[in-house]
């Protein structure tokens, strides 16, 4: 597919080499802009169980070329059910598909998602460096000064900030935004092999604990369950995540009741506490930008903080490809993304907020049908 060029930047260095970082590089990239990634860890891995990969998600990875790929290392489903948390079915969620040729949900894992990524920008020669940050930077009127950690320094015409939640780029060149905030829940997440008769994805409500399975590969899912956050002294160790989480999951049935009875202490148990923000506007300062979990950090709620950076990245290379003026066109990429980001924070904080308050599972499905509906919608 052809892209319209971008005139308007030359240079641009992304800061973070995560999901959004590398979906505004390679973006960027296939306009014709030289793209360089620094990314803090030295092995540029990343950690985490698996994902679920909704229609618009889809979409966006179809708008970089990626969707084939993850249809082949991942798994598409056709519908998410939902159950009663003992295993009596609910109903099935209306996730229609939203463009010819593009599956309704699916999931990934997300290594596997990061490395096809990864595959994406190095056949793009877009250079990586790693066990890197920024340190300083400073708006010149035609770009950046950049300072590295490593004391190196750098001139650019772009600096994206992807650099994660905790985005170093937002506290050094956004003095009027704060970090996100805790919204009282935990995630739990267990990689298993899937149930031997396990189709599709499944959510679980009607308990105090509202948990779900996500289909990854032919052979692999992985289950979440979300609890209130309990502030503890101490990291719990692997034998303590494997019985506690165990012990969470001794009121359900279905197919968590099998995974529950058939995990082992040599399966993937992870557990963080969520947080949540969208950054009040302007999204940029001079010739920096912020996209992804730096400016609109979502929880798991709606499956859709990937989606969300990945159409951040999109929708950036868009704008300035479409404005001659660097500054309109990062107010219009602030303004494209703003009112979307800001319906799947609030969606998805309300989910939590009615499970953290007992709601009850119609309510949970009608908030969710809502904004994946909205969801659909061009972006």
């Amino acid at each position: 597919m052809t892209r319209e060029s971008i005139n308007s930047v030359a240079k641009t260095l992304i800061v973070g080499g995560g999901i959004g970082g590398m979906a505004a590089a390679i973006s960027l990239a296939e306009r014709g802009v030289a793209v360089e990634i620094v990314d803090l860890d030295p092995q540029w891995r990343v950690y985490g169980a698996g994902i679920t990969i909704t229609g618009p998600t889809l979409r966006a990875y179809r708008r970089l070329g990626l969707l084939d790929a993850i249809k082949t290392q991942g798994a598409i489903t056709t519908k998410t059910r939902l159950f009663k948390f003992d295993g009596t079915h609910i109903k099935d969620l209306d996730e229609p598909v939203i463009e010819e040729g593009l599956p309704a949900t699916g999931g990934i894992m997300r290594p596997v998602l990061h490395r096809i990524m990864q595959a994406r920008v190095k056949e793009l020669s877009i250079p990586v460096r790693l066990g890197l940050t920024v340190s300083a930077l400073e708006n010149r009127a035609d770009g950046v000064d950049v300072t590295f950690s490593d004391g190196s320094s750098g001139q650019y015409d772009l600096v994206v900030g992807s650099d994660s939640v905790g985005s170093t780029v937002r506290s050094l060149a956004f003095p009027h935004m704060a970090p996100a905030q805790p919204t009282g829940q935990g995630c739990w997440r267990l990689s298993i092999r899937r149930p031997p008769s396990l189709t599709e994805g499944e959510f679980y409500l009607g308990h105090d604990n509202p948990a779900g399975i996500t289909v990854c590969a032919p052979d692999s899912v992985y289950l979440w369950m979300l609890t209130p956050h309990v502030e503890r002294e101490n990291f719990l160790t692997d034998e303590e995540l494997f019985d506690e989480l165990r012990g969470l999951l001794k009121d359900f049935g279905g197919h968590i009741g099998w995974i529950r009875d058939n995990m082992t202490r040599e399966d993937w148990i992870n557990y963080r506490p969520l947080t949540a923000a969208l950054q009040p506007r302007p999204w940029f300062n001079g010739r920096i930008v912020l996209l992804g979990d730096a400016v609109h950090a979502t929880t798991p709620h709606l499956a859709s903080g990937a989606g969300m950076a990945v159409e951040s990245g999109l929708v950036l290379a868009e704008e300035l490809a479409r404005h001659d003026d660097v500054a309109q066109g990062l107010l219009a990429y602030q303004e494209r993304r703003f009112p979307r980001c800001k319906d799947v924070i609030d969606s998805s904080i309300a989910v939590g907020r009615l499970q953290l308050n007992h709601g009850a599972p119609h309510e949970h499905a009608a908030i969710l049908e809502g904004a994946l509906s909205r969801l659909n919608e061009p972006f």
